[in-house]
């Protein structure tokens, strides 16, 4: 996760889109959100045809969408969201850990998960790390989805070639530990800033929105090594 914190006071509220059929869980959070100084709630939906619906239409900067609605999927609907929203970060609330579930949210554009019993504090850091593009993975919970993508989906050639430059390649394979900017600054002697522009490269590159989505469609490509 990527801890730096960074100022918004100059700049508009991040935007949250909530999907969950549960009141008891989306509507005080909808109010907690309203209370931070650096964020707002775009609104509630309960189905997943309301949600996609409601993403094209707000585009907001955060979507936290349960896994289990009463209309679909969840992760199908975080696919949909994608399409419509691609600036979107779609966080997945889950009760489940099964890498599989995982693997899927990550292949639908996901930039992390949140268990559903997180506690609220940790909601709104998982909110903050992921609309400055952070990746939302335990580390022990990124080995496990690699792994299991290296072990479904065999390294596939780019339909046009990816050219990283050797500084590059050295970010993405410290992404793919799970490391956040400040780390991986730390670790290459460089400043966090331009560890963010080299994060942003990748990213344009890759053609993905999130430090998740870089780590697994470079693991697809075969541009990481195996877990």
């Amino acid at each position: 996760m990527d801890n730096e914190p960074e100022s918004r006071a100059s700049s508009a509220p991040t935007r949250v889109l909530i999907v969950d059929d549960h009141a008891a869980f989306a509507e005080p959070l909808a109010a907690v959100l309203g209370l931070q100084q650096d964020m707002e709630c775009a609104g509630i939906a309960g189905r997943c045809d309301e949600a996609i619906k409601m993403a094209e239409e707000l585009r907001p900067d955060v979507v936290l969408m349960d896994v289990q609605l009463p209309d679909d999927d969840g992760i199908d609907a975080a696919h949909r969201v994608k399409e419509v929203s691609p600036d979107s970060r779609v966080l997945i609330l889950t009760a489940y850990s099964e890498v599989d579930v995982m693997a899927r949210a990550a292949a639908a554009g996901a930039a992390g998960f949140i268990p559903k019993e997180t506690a609220l504090a940790d909601i709104l850091h998982a909110i903050r790390t992921a609309r400055d593009g952070g990746m939302l993975v335990e580390g022990n919970s990124l080995t496990a989805l690699l792994a299991h993508i290296r072990s479904v989906d065999e390294p596939r050639p780019a339909t046009t070639t990816i050219e990283l430059t050797p500084r590059e390649f050295d970010v993405l394979a410290l992404m793919g530990e799970g490391r956040d900017a400040q780390t991986i600054a730390r670790s290459l002697g460089i400043t966090v800033l331009t560890c963010r522009g080299h994060i942003k490269k990748i990213h344009s590159k890759l053609g993905v929105h999130s430090q998740l989505e870089a780590v697994v469609t470079a693991m697809r490509l075969g541009l990481l090594p195996s877990p």
